[in-house]
């Protein structure tokens, strides 16, 4: 295998076929370049336009359509013994004749209500809409492309490959609202925030405004739509055995049908940080748990069971149509413990083989993990040099040593957990099972960090569970050795970083060996939401941000001959992050009291970059 020291060491050399990784600007010479003495002369003047008005370029209505797998005519029995019901929206504060009767239903309306009734969700609110609404022609006016920059990025003779995936993305807990309407049952995110930070109740609206919100996309040039199936919006009670929510099942049904009308097409997430809560026993995600910082139910011993089993509903209703999956979002973020790891791997395992060997699926089927690469603070420090090896054992090798290489989980990783009573070893006839389970390496990489080991040492800190560092046991920094920040700064933990990108992209096809995805990446400005509108949507930093990865991705894939398999920015309009609305990743603005939104500049460059260098797009 190779090690992240000795490709770290490589790359920092250069990379193959004597391509150099880092090189100088032309004409950075010593001497400087040569002096032209400048003529001055007086002009006639006179007012003109300086630019020529552009406009976005929509994705062209479909001519063909492509399936990925059969039918759910033909494959319903895959699934199982599956029947489907309705639900009714959740009364907070209903009079004694508006409860519901079916009392002796385990699955009924009663029963839907009372897991409601038990989340106890604080200061409950309703959007503002109740219905789908139907989209309208996205105005001319709103398409023209804004003033270009008096810079260039990268050298426009690069082109993406034909088979490139471009596209944007969204997860439901962030955009989607409505969280108890249409029989959804309550998931973590509803849990997420017990102060008075915004909730998910609301948030965009998507879940109504999902005609309109795909509209825009595809006014602007969009191919690829990713997005996220609620859980428990198709099993509001998780559990096999449980009814189908009809409800939910055609939403998401008439959600990709109008993504494939308007010639984009869909990739399609299953689980983004939203299980239903039952795996928690309705108790807050939030707490310490001795790997991560929030826990989503993964280490629950029925867990992998339950996954499968609603993996199998959603793959054998919508597979035709959709040809990119992912199974699980981040699992590592909210995995809980090392148990939980361990389940993450089977579950994805057994859902990947559901979908390649009986579903006989054409498309892909991945997983993506979040990863700041790590850096070390110096690359010739031993010590530096093994703490950044152990991040990447905790943040990846744990689970994709076992999913992409067959291997077992880094010793580091063993060692550090090796006296706790879970249950988390893989047994060799495991690790064949779990082996080569993902046809791309999904990643959300939105910037680095600086890794050195804490100051007494990474052993002392193992050996005490109690350490603030515990279990990775290494420090971040977002300072360079030469002490300058690592990138220009956003509103949160990114960082624009795009020479450390295209070494990261370099450590994860040579390490893993599968075509990297990365599935999310973008950029919160500084104090954007404190801004007027027409600032907002004039977001030059984050413009810059996008085109400086897709420009370091054209580097690693012509360069460094990296398989680059596509992009998904994150994300098509600012959302919910996470009980917060000032962090504004979005690509669009949102009004958060008309629901309005509104193009950023950032999009129209990003999208014209792409399409200036790919030709066949």
């Amino acid at each position: 295998m190779l090690t992240y020291t000795t490709l770290l060491s490589a790359l920092l050399v250069g990379s193959t076929a004597g391509q150099q990784l880092f090189v100088p600007a032309p004409n950075d010479t010593a001497s400087g370049p040569e002096y032209i003495e400048p003529t001055y002369r007086l002009s006639e003047f006179a007012y003109t336009q300086s630019t020529t008005t552009r406009y976005a370029t929509p994705m062209p209505a479909p001519t063909a359509s492509t399936t990925y797998a059969r039918p759910y005519s033909e494959v319903a029995h895959l699934a199982g013994d599956v029947s489907t019901t309705t639900w009714g929206n959740w009364n907070p504060h209903p009079a004694p004749s508006e409860r519901p009767t079916d009392t002796g239903d385990p699955y009924g309306q009663a029963a839907w209500s009372a897991m409601w009734d038990a989340a106890s969700l604080a200061n409950f609110t309703w959007g503002q809409f109740s219905t789908t609404v139907q989209p309208t022609p996205v105005p001319t006016g709103e398409l023209v492309l804004p003033p270009s920059d008096p810079f260039e990025f990268g050298n426009e003779n690069l082109t993406f490959p034909k088979d490139f995936v471009f596209g944007v993305a969204g997860s439901a807990a962030q955009i989607e609202g409505a969280i108890a309407e249409e029989g959804r049952g309550p998931s973590v995110q509803d849990k997420l925030v017990l102060d008075g930070r915004p909730k998910d109740y609301v948030t965009n609206e998507n879940y109504y405004l999902y005609k309109q919100d795909i509209a825009r996309l595809a006014a602007m040039g969009v191919k690829y739509y990713s997005f996220t199936i609620p859980w428990s919006r198709i099993l509001p009670f998780a559990v096999p055995g449980s009814p189908v929510n009809k409800q939910g099942i055609d939403h998401y049904d008439d959600l990709i049908n109008t993504v494939l009308e308007y010639g984009m097409l869909p990739m399609v997430t299953l689980t983004h940080f939203d299980t239903p809560l039952v795996f928690n026993g309705n108790q807050s995600v939030a707490g310490k748990y001795d790997l991560a910082t929030q826990y989503a139910g993964f280490a629950n011993e029925t867990f992998v069971e339950a996954f499968v089993n609603y993996a199998k509903i959603v793959l054998t209703h919508y597979a035709d149509r959709v040809p990119i999956w992912v199974s699980i979002n981040e699992p590592y973020l909210y995995a809980g413990n090392a148990q939980g790891i361990k389940h993450v791997i089977q579950a994805h395992a057994e859902v990947y083989h559901f979908y390649h060997d009986e579903l006989q699926g054409q498309g892909k089927f991945g997983i993506k993990f979040n990863n700041n690469f790590g850096m070390p603070l110096d690359p010739q420090n031993k010590t530096d040099l093994a703490a950044t090896q152990r991040f990447q054992d905790f943040q990846l090798g744990a689970l994709c040593n076992p999913i992409f290489l067959g291997e077992d989980y880094p010793e580091s990783w063993k060692e550090t957990f090796k006296d706790s009573d879970l249950n988390f070893t893989l047994t060799p006839e495991e690790l064949t099972r779990v082996s080569n389970t993902s046809d791309f390496f999904g990643i959300d990489p939105y910037t680095i960090t600086v890794i050195t080991p804490p100051p007494e040492g990474i052993e002392a800190c193992v050996q005490n569970k109690s350490h603030p560092l515990w279990p990775t046991c290494v420090q971040e920094g977002q300072l360079a050795n030469d002490g300058w920040a690592i990138g220009y700064r956003s509103q949160s933990y990114v960082y624009t970083t795009p020479t450390y990108f295209r070494s990261f992209l370099n450590y994860l096809w040579n390490t893993f060996k599968k075509p990297v995805f990365p599935a999310e990446f973008g950029f919160p400005v500084w104090r954007e939401s404190e801004k007027e509108l027409a600032d907002q949507v004039f977001d030059t930093p984050r413009s810059v941000y996008y085109r400086s990865y897709m420009n370091a991705m054209l580097e690693a894939i012509h360069y460094d001959h990296v398989h680059v398999m596509g992009a998904a920015a994150w994300s098509f309009a600012d959302n919910w992050e996470f009980g917060d609305y000032e962090q504004q990743f979005g690509l669009q603005v949102v009004n958060r009291t008309t629901q309005q939104r509104f193009f950023k500049k950032s999009f129209f460059d990003l999208v014209d970059f792409v399409r200036q260098r790919s030709p066949y797009y």
